[in-house]
């Protein structure tokens, strides 16, 4: 038998907070208003990087019974800093909600229309 001491130890890597658009089609049950042809989510997504952040969040939306199409990633918090986007405290306020509680935070909804 080996011990767990003869293994190298992987340094954790902390958990970010990744902006995200996702767009998603029409499925039954979606949610979604009766007329409308998908939507886009702004979502905060907490992992280690934004592989991790995306596919947390491709799971969940499949969960919730959406049809996920496409995702575009913004970064985290400095990145769209650096960018010169402009967060206000509200958006800030969901961005550590989804770190602390290390989830998926659906920040807005926009469905699409004809």
């Amino acid at each position: 038998m080996t011990e767990d001491s003869d293994k190298p130890k992987r340094e954790k890597r902390p958990q970010q907070v990744y902006t995200l658009v996702v767009e998603v089609g029409r499925k039954p049950g979606d949610g979604l208003p009766d007329k409308s042809t998908g939507a886009a989510l702004m979502i905060y997504a907490s992992g280690v990087d934004e592989e991790e952040a995306v596919r947390e969040t491709v799971a969940i939306l499949k969960q919730a019974d959406l049809a996920p199409l496409d995702v575009s990633g913004y970064g985290t918090l400095d990145d769209r800093l650096k960018a010169g986007d402009e967060i206000d405290a509200e958006e800030r306020t969901l961005m550590q909600r989804a770190l602390d509680e290390n989830s998926v935070v659906v920040a807005q909804m926009t469905p699409f229309f004809d």
